[in-house]
């Protein structure tokens, strides 16, 4: 640890934990899109109901497949992230604190030293 009070900065030296780590969100997102893809397909893939027609189908299968798909997008980007929790490694690094005297605003009274 140095501390230099004519740059008014102190740097100290820490271990930290480095590992990366998955978006949640961009699996969660692509796992939607992808079940609502299937939900299309599966919209398409049989003959159509005499009681529903194929855009109440697919809203249908539209509301089931993107819950179903950000639900297996989160649990993949969580097993991802218990795998990758493995590799981390530590390494050293500087924090550095910088402190900044503050300026006098105009109309304060001068500060004695």
């Amino acid at each position: 640890m140095s501390n230099d009070p004519e740059e008014g900065a102190t740097v100290t030296e820490a271990q930290v934990r480095v590992r990366r780590s998955p978006r949640y969100f961009r699996f969660m997102l692509t796992g939607a899109i992808l079940f609502a893809i299937v939900a299309l397909i599966l919209t398409f893939a049989f003959p159509e109901n005499p009681t529903y027609d194929r855009g109440a189908v697919f809203g249908f299968l539209l509301a089931i497949c993107v819950v179903v798909g950000i639900t297996l997008g989160a649990v993949l980007a969580l097993i991802l992230d218990r795998m990758t929790a493995r590799r981390a490694r530590d390494v050293r690094a500087d924090r550095i604190d910088v402190h900044v005297p503050e300026e006098p605003k105009p109309g304060d009274p001068p500060v004695e030293s």
